[in-house]
């Protein structure tokens, strides 16, 4: 589970600058790290971004806020090294318009911001894994509904609410498992179906995650079909004979910058290194391939004057 927000800025001259945070524990993101998504932001372009530092994880996003006129905002998050990041990335992207819908120039109250957000966020985590809360949040929709005279409306959700919390659990754990073993298909269709188990109970927030959740999932086969077929066009461009009179390397730099992007979506960080070393390598060898065509160049109107 996140145990830490921050929200900061990427200012061109002076470098990342914290607004607000909010931390569980003594784990907090240190200017080495704001320093390391800074470069990967700006100077790589990478729109996710992660972060190791011994058994925790930090992940950065850039926060679309053109409605507030800020094209520089940053949401971050602490986590365990082992967490699924990609299955809390749908939540992150709710907190993140959240954010961007409450914005203010008041440190205090964007403090309060993320405390608020990220203890909701970690209540529906618990939800998700304990059917106990949600049969207890139950009763109290039961209670009110009793107290103004829907007796009704009682009943049946007291009737739903012995049955529907452990069969959304249980619907929940197959859709992981089949996140799991790359049955993606099979998990946004249990996703959906624990969708709808939420919804009978009254349960939006939770339905409103899995449904997202869904979602990403069903994205993921194309986004390693994409990631595939660019590592295709990568290689057959550098192997490419006729390819290479041009300056090949400079060519397949935004294919491998997208890719840097594509492997940080799929949680991947050892084939986004790969690929960042990769970028490095061949933005070297294009600045070299540059210099040879030049000299080239002047090589030949010296012949020409001979």
């Amino acid at each position: 589970m996140p145990s830490g927000i921050f929200l900061y800025e990427i200012d061109k001259s002076f470098g990342p600058n914290i607004i607000a945070d909010y931390y569980l524990s003594e784990s907090k993101v240190t200017p080495e790290v704001l320093k390391e998504f800074a470069d990967k932001h700006c100077k790589k372009d990478i729109c996710d971004a992660t972060a190791s530092r011994e058994d925790l994880r930090f992940y950065s996003s850039e926060v679309n806020a053109q409605s507030i006129n800020k094209d520089n905002l940053y949401l971050g998050f602490v986590i365990n090294e082992d967490e699924d990041l990609v299955a809390l990335k749908s939540h992150f992207e709710k907190i993140e318009e959240e954010i961007v819908q409450n914005f203010s120039n008041d440190k205090k109250k964007m403090q309060l911001l993320l405390k608020t957000n990220l203890n909701s966020f970690l209540s529906l985590l618990e939800k998700l894994e304990e059917p106990k809360i949600i049969k207890e949040a139950i009763n109290e929709k039961t209670k009110k509904m009793l107290d103004e005279g829907k007796l009704q409306e009682a009943r049946e959700l007291i009737d739903l609410g012995e049955k529907i919390p452990d069969k959304l659990s249980q619907e929940i754990k197959l859709a992981s498992e089949y996140y799991d073993n790359g049955l993606f298909k099979k998990a946004k269709k249990s996703y959906l179906k624990a969708a709808d188990l939420a919804e009978k109970i009254q349960e939006t927030e939770i339905v409103e995650f899995l449904r997202k959740r869904a979602e990403n999932v069903a994205n993921l086969p194309d986004i390693l079909k994409t990631l595939d077929a660019m590592n295709k066009a990568i290689r057959k461009g550098l192997d490419d004979i006729e390819v290479q009179k041009m300056n090949i390397y400079e060519a397949v730099t935004p294919l491998i910058e997208k890719n840097i992007n594509l492997a940080n979506s799929l949680e991947d960080e050892d084939l986004a290194k790969i690929f960042e070393e990769l970028n490095k390598s061949c933005t070297r060898a294009a600045r070299k391939a540059e210099e040879l065509n030049n000299l080239n160049k002047e090589i030949i109107k010296l012949l020409k004057k001979i």
